[in-house]
């Protein structure tokens, strides 16, 4: 059958508006089962109790269970790698985290690439660091703190979570930064218990960790790494007070597969920046040393190159090398 120039042109046009409408349709019904929130730490990590907010929120706005699988292993890399292999079809979401940014140079022969393979969905918190060291440590302030390393060199003991987590990478620019030398020490697990006891001397710790053992006693916080002081901890100082340019925070966020189609990303960025504008969300962050912020995909994917283009300097710098 031959049809009319221009009722063949009409067709056209009609046919290749298809893959629009349908992906414009197919966001807007999105999502009609569940939803997994791939989180690549353990079970109680700030980044999982701030997967399972969001995702309780999504779940009571969309109407369907987003649920939280976690996959620790590797910093990250276990659970990251899963979603890279996932359907693009929004029904398999990343809990992003620094680590994700740290890992781009810390493992070199990694099976994906994190800027290229997941999606920027939505930025959720930053979350500070506090430089926390015993009651007992013989500096009460960062001036005091950094007399005594340059004192002392290499023999002040600062603990992390691990090579290349974000505890080493923070302390490893204060040291660059500060002109100091200290004696790194990597935990598998959490070194604050041995903080607490003694054992070791100090710890850049994310504030939720540390933050009840500061407001108890049990730790004295000197500083925090954010370029402004945090209304959880007002009396405490910044780094940046006495060393000026330091800055240094962990985030989260969600990200998806590449191609995931951009109106269930628009969409799922659009419920996530009403979920951290709600007071009530806002003070669960707050109450734990977390502060939220909003941005759109764009926002979040240039944050992402940035920390990844800042932590690439210091692991090169200090030769930090995974475990």
């Amino acid at each position: 059958m031959k049809y009319p120039r221009r009722t063949f042109l009409h067709l056209a046009a009609g046919a290749g508006a298809l893959p629009v409408v349908s992906r414009l349709a197919h966001a807007q019904i999105y999502p009609t089962h569940p939803v997994r929130i791939i989180v690549g730490f353990p079970a109680g990590s700030t980044t999982d109790i701030t997967a399972r907010l969001i995702g309780q929120w999504l779940s009571q706005q969309l109407g369907q269970q987003f649920v939280i699988e976690n996959r620790p292993g590797v910093a990250g890399n276990i659970g990251t790698q899963a979603v890279v292999k996932a359907p693009p079809d929004g029904y398999t979401l990343l809990e992003v985290a620094l680590a994700n940014a740290i890992n781009v140079s810390l493992y070199p022969n990694l099976s994906f690439d994190f800027v290229r393979d997941i999606a920027p969905v939505a930025s959720l918190i930053r979350v500070p660091l506090v430089l926390v060291v015993n009651p007992s440590f013989p500096a009460k302030t960062v001036p005091e703190f950094i007399a005594y390393a340059r004192s002392n060199p290499g023999k002040i003991t600062m603990a992390s979570q691990g090579n290349g987590s974000v505890h080493h990478v923070t302390g490893e620019l204060f040291k660059f930064m500060a002109r100091v030398d200290m004696l790194h020490v990597p935990y598998r697990g959490n070194p604050i218990p041995d903080l607490i006891g003694g054992q070791v001397q100090v710890i850049f710790s994310p504030m939720p960790a540390a933050i009840e053992y500061i407001r108890a006693g049990r730790l004295r916080g000197l500083a925090v790494t954010t370029a402004m002081r945090q209304e959880s901890l007002m009396d405490v100082p910044t780094v940046a007070d006495f060393v000026p340019g330091f800055e240094a925070s962990a985030w989260n966020g969600i990200g998806a597969p590449k191609n995931t189609p951009l109106p269930i990303i628009n969409k799922l960025n659009s419920e996530i920046n009403a979920a951290i504008a709600d007071p009530k969300m806002m003070a669960a962050f707050l109450d734990q040393g977390s502060s939220v912020f909003s941005g759109s995909p764009s926002d979040f994917g240039k944050l992402i190159a940035a920390e990844t283009e800042k932590w690439a300097k210091v692991i090169k710098f200090a030769n930090i090398k995974p475990e």
